[in-house]
């Protein structure tokens, strides 16, 4: 496949004023496969020692590492937001920070923190996932409350990647359940995006005035024309893009767009219409930040992605910022549903989609414990060959 897979544990560097790019890594992912993944990109020497940002330090304080648990589509935005915050750090802090980064299905990327896998920030799907490893006793109640935007910097939504042409006439949720057409979708019961995925499908149905019998019945047909059931979501792009399988594939606006660029004229993108408003959600895991001593480092990591620097490097990635005036810099005018391209302009985010969000099924306790706990819905409308 041609994307530079960003390596699942990826260490960045920032030597004295020069920031060093990382080379060809592997990791496991969830499951216990290994991904072969290259980094992209190196710094440039920084000299700019003695600019007023780095006024009033006094001497150069001992280097500090942190580690980012992230899901599974992050892996270029923070690649590129580790080099853009280990700048900004050092010249504000005159310290060199090494961020670790790991990736996989945002459901297991939790599960792992909380049985002992030390994160010093975690960058989960959704507040669902950040909650496992609150429950594990590792993050203070209170935390959506620490950052803005609850905690949330970006924001995405679900859409369909479909082959160029669109063969199968793919436009709309209830085009899933027909005979012909094969998706592909990862796990809701292991990935993040698989559960925003379902959630989106459901309100659709809803919307149409089914009854919740009736929304079942369609669920279990749309899941019986899955294909692949990865753990995650760029497991499943993999299965959609390199693999060849399948019709659609439910996807992270971020991992469409990705490609859509990396794949000119091969895929193009359906915007349903209805979706949902995904928030991932980041938090400190403070058992870890106070036994390692990197609280201060941790909480400047998280802060610094509502920067404007960094909230227009989000949208750059195909993530929505947080920050309204910067999103409207991004927001492609038009009244197509379909995207066959990357615009020139890189204006690239289209907002007339009835987007319902969390809060519409009684937040992220409530859709867990309703939908995708064992034994709840989704286990009621899809067994596991």
């Amino acid at each position: 496949m041609k994307r530079k897979w960003i390596a699942a544990v990826a260490v960045l560097v920032l030597a004295t004023g020069v920031l060093t790019g990382c080379g060809n890594g592997s990791s496991a992912d969830t499951d216990g496969k290994t991904q072969q993944a290259q980094e992209a990109g190196s710094g440039e020497e920084d000299t700019s020692g003695t600019e007023k940002e780095t006024a009033g330090t006094e001497e150069e304080k001992e280097p500090v590492e942190i580690t980012n648990v992230s899901y599974d589509p992050t892996r270029e935005l923070y690649a590129a937001y580790n080099k853009l915050f280990a700048d900004y750090w050092k010249k504000t802090e005159n310290q060199e920070v090494t961020i670790t980064q790991s990736h996989g299905g945002s459901g297991g990327q939790a599960l792992q923190v909380a049985n002992g896998l030390e994160a010093d920030v975690v960058t989960l799907a959704l507040e669902g996932d950040v909650d496992a490893v609150k429950d594990a006793g590792l993050i203070e109640e209170g935390y959506t409350s620490e950052f803005d935007k609850d905690s949330s910097p970006y924001t995405s939504t679900i859409v369909f990647l479909v082959r160029s042409g669109n063969p199968k006439k793919i436009y709309d949720w209830d085009d899933l359940i027909r005979d012909d057409v094969g998706i592909i979708t990862p796990n809701p019961k292991t990935s993040g995006g698989a559960r925003w995925n379902y959630l989106a499908a459901w309100y659709y149905f809803e919307k149409e005035g089914l009854s919740e019998d009736e929304i079942l019945k369609n669920m279990e047909t749309l899941y019986k024309n899955v294909v692949v059931l990865d753990s995650g979501a760029r497991g499943a792009t993999t299965s959609f893009v390199e693999n060849g399988q399948g019709d659609v594939l439910l996807a992270w606006e971020n991992e469409a767009f990705l490609s859509l660029k990396e794949y000119p004229g091969e895929y193009e993108i359906v915007v349903p219409s209805v979706s949902i408003l995904c928030q991932p959600t980041v938090a400190i895991v403070d058992e870890v930040v106070d036994d390692r001593g990197t609280r201060d480092v941790a909480t400047g990591y998280l802060e610094y992605l509502y920067s404007d620097e960094a909230q227009r490097l989000e949208a750059e990635w195909y993530y929505r910022p947080s920050n309204e005036d910067i999103l409207k810099e991004f927001v492609y005018d038009t009244e197509e549903t379909t995207i066959k391209e990357i615009p020139e302009d890189g204006k690239w985010i289209i907002n007339n989609v009835d987007l319902t969000d969390i809060n519409h099924f009684g937040g992220w306790t409530e859709a867990l414990n309703k939908h995708f706990v064992d034994g709840g819905l989704f286990d009621s409308i899809y067994e596991e060959e």
